[in-house]
């Protein structure tokens, strides 16, 4: 099969370090990322005089989403990320461009509405050389290890 060009991202054959244990890092980075949105819209949900309880997980997942899109598109990582070490990075070798960050958002809740294209999605970062799931390989984008 032949390979994808990314020719501003380290090859995964050449500097494998790159992307070692990128797959586990980015599982808890988004646990982490779920626990600060979860509280994020605790914190709302008084504003809304507790009308929010009634579509909280709407509220969590557009406090969600407006965080994941403006940590990404700010600093190519959300602080699950920066806490694990690792960054999304577009094929060029550069941070994500505010358009892809806002795709790539997309596509992880696309893939979250349907668990066997999560599944796929899942498969795909732990087999494929530079752990990029569904999103990533039709945005051209890669996680990869903090370089130091």
């Amino acid at each position: 099969m032949p390979r994808p060009s990314m020719p501003g991202l380290p090859d995964p054959r050449q500097a494998p370090e790159f992307y070692e244990g990128v797959a586990v890092k980015r599982l808890v980075a988004f646990v982490v990322d779920s626990l600060l949105t979860l509280v994020l819209s605790l914190l709302i949900l008084p504003f809304t005089a507790f009308i929010a309880l009634f579509f909280f997980p709407f509220l969590w997942g557009a406090v969600a989403a407006v965080y994941r899109v403006v940590t990404l598109a700010r600093g190519s990582a959300t602080w699950g990320m920066r806490l694990m070490a690792i960054e999304l990075r577009e094929a060029d070798g550069l941070p994500l461009r505010p358009r892809v960050a806002l795709l790539h958002v997309a596509g992880l809740y696309l893939s979250c509405l349907a668990l066997p294209v999560q599944a796929v999605s899942v498969g795909l970062m732990l087999l494929t050389e530079r752990g990029q799931g569904l999103s990533d390989l039709v945005l051209g984008t890669a996680m990869i290890n903090r370089p130091a």
